[in-house]
């Protein structure tokens, strides 16, 4: 979907754009009674170190100026800008920063919330999408972290063998469902996009830690991970004891 299309199903009341453009854009809008900050990418944006900047500073002025609010966040993007400028500036940091800024928005009472409309990989959706308190995506998007060639270069494990593991289990594989599937999605829209942003901003934020894991067993996507991470906060809480 198209970034002005989706800004029109998700806000019929309208939207005030105070920056635009090709690959941003950021505002405010009405959504029921209340108004929420709005930011994003478009165009499969790169996130390099001046679009990471440019979406911490919004981030940072809502802080500032509407203390409390909503952030709503619209995401289409390729993943992080590979580029020799961006690596000698250090896009890590900025990468790092903006994940900083937003958990203080939501150590400061910012709810979070975050849509991809388009794509969204790698580190551009990891310091992003994945920050958010949920995680929401259209039906026809696309998420992907690695893509099985890349994975089977970085990992040496033959090509064929992930493929075949990818038929298994949906953390070897991209794609909506799959990532619903391990937990990570809250949800997945469709039909009335407004409808569904107004439930998930008026709804009950979940309670305080990370749910994905348990989301993730309950959906038959994630069939260890919870139970793994317990065994070894148990174990880590076990050592602390004795070493008292």
């Amino acid at each position: 979907m198209k970034r002005d299309e989706l800004l029109e199903r998700l806000f019929p009341q309208g939207i005030e754009l105070a920056a635009s453009s090709a690959e941003f854009f950021a505002g405010g809008a009405r959504v029921g009674a209340a108004s929420v900050a709005v930011v994003g990418t478009a165009n499969a944006a790169e996130l390099g170190v001046d679009l990471l900047l440019r979406i911490s500073e919004f981030v940072l002025q809502t802080l500032r100026r509407h203390p409390g609010r909503a952030i709503v966040m619209l995401l289409d993007t390729q993943g992080q800008r590979l580029r020799r400028r961006e690596e000698l500036l250090g896009l890590n940091g900025y990468m790092a920063h903006l994940a900083k800024v937003l958990e203080v928005a939501r150590q400061r009472g910012h709810r979070i919330l975050s849509l991809v409309y388009g794509q969204a990989v790698s580190g551009g959706y990891l310091t992003t999408g994945m920050m958010a308190d949920a995680a929401y995506a259209l039906a026809d998007a696309e998420i992907k972290v690695m893509n099985l060639p890349a994975m089977a270069r970085i990992t040496k494990i033959p090509l064929p063998r992930l493929e075949a593991l990818a038929q298994e289990s949906p953390v070897f594989s991209p794609g909506v469902e799959n990532y619903h599937r391990m937990g990570h999605l809250a949800q997945i829209w469709q039909g009335d996009l407004a409808a569904r942003l107004l439930e998930a901003l008026e709804g009950p934020p979940e309670p305080p830690g990370d749910h994905r894991m348990l989301r993730g067993q309950q959906r038959g996507g994630r069939t260890s991970a919870l139970g793994v991470a317990q065994a070894v906060a148990g174990a880590v809480v076990g050592d602390a004891s004795t070493a008292r």
